[in-house]
C-alpha cells in the first residue's frame, strides 16, 4: 500500500513540476509576443539612421539615399508593421547590446547581453555609425565593416572556421570572437532582428546579392603595404599614448561615464578575446587595417600604414581574456595579467611623472 502511495506522490510531483515549467514557458512566450507587438523606442543613432532612410510601413519602398546619389530610385516591395518593428529592434540591439539606452534595460534588447562577457561590448564599436559609416558627402567608406554589404555577401568563406558561413552564422561567430562571448541560436530573436536590419540597410543602399563592396569587412594592411622596417612595440606604445589613449584610456581599459561606454576597452576583461578577428597575434593585418580606416575618430586616414601596424602590435600584447582555443593555463595566465598589470602600470606611470616633475624643478 505504501508503495502505491509513493508512486502516486512521485507521479503527482512530476506532473506538478512539468505543469509549472509549462506555465513558465507560456508566460515567457506571452511576454515575447507582447514585446514584438510593442512600439519600439529607438536609440538616438537608430532614430536618425532610419529616418534618413525613410523606414515606414507601406506596400512600396523607395530609397532616399539612392535618389539623392543618382537622381532616381527603384521601387521595392514595402514593409509591414511587423517588419518595421523587427528592423527597429535589430538596429537597437546593434547600437546598444547592453541595454544602457533602454528604459527597461536589457529586456528591450532580447537580453542580448547574455551572449557577451563584460559590460562594454556592443556591435557599433567595430561596425561604426550603426553599421553604415559614411563621410559627409554620403560616400560609403572602404573597410568600414558595412553591415548591409556583409549581408549581401551571403555565404562567405570564414578563415577562422574554414567554412562557408551565411550572414546569420557570421553574426554568431562575432558573439564568440569579437564579443568574447557565447554563440546564440541561429533562430534567436537577437539574430533574426539584426538580420532584418542588415537586409534593410542593403535595400536602402541598393546593394546587390553576391557582390563584393569596398565597405564590406576591413581593408587589411599587410607588411607589403609598408617600408617593411618591422612592427615595433616601442613605437606602437608611443603612438598609442599620443593618438589613442585620450579615448581608450592610458591602459586601454576604455572610457565609461555615467554608466555608459564612450570608448570601448582594448585590453582587460571587457575587451575582445585572443580568438577575436581583431587580435593581432591571430591575423596580423586585420586590426591595423581597422585602425587605418577608422581611427582616430574624426581623423580617419591620418595614420601611416606602418603606424597602424605598430599600434596594432602594441595593443595585441596587452592582457585580455583567452578564447576557446587557448586552454585553461593560458586563460589563468591572462586572468592574472589582467589583475596585476593595470595597478603596476599605473604605479610605474606615477613614478615616471614624479621624476619628470622633479627634473623640471
Amino acid at each position: 500500500m505504501r508503495t502505491a502511495h509513493a508512486k502516486i506522490l512521485s507521479i503527482g510531483l512530476l506532473v506538478s513540476v512539468l505543469g509549472g515549467l509549462y506555465l513558465v514557458a507560456v508566460k515567457k512566450h506571452a511576454e515575447r509576443d507582447a514585446l514584438r507587438q510593442a512600439a519600439v523606442a529607438l536609440t538616438p543613432a537608430c532614430k536618425e539612421k532610419l529616418h534618413d532612410y525613410a523606414l515606414a510601413p507601406g506596400e512600396r519602398y523607395r530609397s532616399p539615399y539612392l535618389l539623392k546619389r543618382t537622381g532616381s530610385s527603384r521601387t521595392l516591395r514595402g514593409y509591414s508593421e511587423d517588419d518595421v518593428r523587427a528592423i527597429e529592434r535589430g538596429c537597437n540591439v546593434f547600437d546598444d547590446v547592453q541595454g544602457q539606452l533602454a528604459k527597461n534595460g536589457p529586456r528591450e534588447r532580447w537580453y542580448a547581453s547574455r551572449f557577451v562577457r563584460g559590460t562594454q561590448t556592443t556591435c557599433v564599436h567595430c561596425h561604426q555609425r550603426v553599421g553604415d559609416k559614411q563621410d559627409a558627402a554620403g560616400n560609403r567608406l572602404v573597410g568600414s565593416n558595412g553591415l548591409g554589404a556583409s549581408w549581401v555577401m551571403a555565404d562567405m568563406y570564414d578563415r577562422f572556421t574554414g567554412m562557408l558561413l551565411p550572414h546569420e552564422f557570421r553574426q554568431m561567430q562575432c558573439y564568440i570572437n569579437s564579443s568574447n562571448g557565447f554563440k546564440p541560436n541561429s533562430a534567436d530573436d537577437v539574430i533574426r532582428d539584426v538580420t532584418a536590419y542588415s537586409r534593410f540597410l542593403a535595400a536602402a543602399l541598393d546593394l546587390k546579392i553576391g557582390n563584393r563592396y569596398p565597405e564590406q569587412g576591413m581593408d587589411e594592411i599587410p607588411a607589403s603595404a609598408t617600408l617593411r622596417r618591422g612592427d615595433d612595440y616601442v613605437r606602437g606604445a608611443y603612438l598609442f599614448r599620443h593618438k589613442c589613449a585620450s579615448c581608450h584610456g592610458p591602459q586601454a581599459l576604455g572610457t565609461v561615464a555615467d554608466g555608459r561606454v564612450l570608448y570601448p576597452a582594448l585590453a582587460g576583461p571587457n575587451s575582445f578575446s585572443l580568438d577575436s578577428r581583431m587580435n593581432f597575434a591571430k591575423v596580423n593585418t586585420v586590426m591595423s587595417g581597422f585602425i587605418c580606416r577608422n581611427m582616430p575618430v574624426g581623423e580617419e586616414g591620418s595614420l601611416a600604414n606602418q603606424d597602424c601596424r605598430d599600434i596594432a602590435y602594441y595593443v595585441s600584447t596587452l592582457p585580455r581574456p583567452a578564447g576557446d582555443l587557448q586552454g585553461p593555463l593560458v586563460a589563468a595566465w591572462q586572468q592574472l595579467m589582467m589583475t596585476v598589470m593595470p595597478p603596476l602600470t599605473l604605479y610605474a606611470e606615477t613614478l615616471a611623472r614624479s621624476d619628470t616633475m622633479h627634473a623640471r624643478n
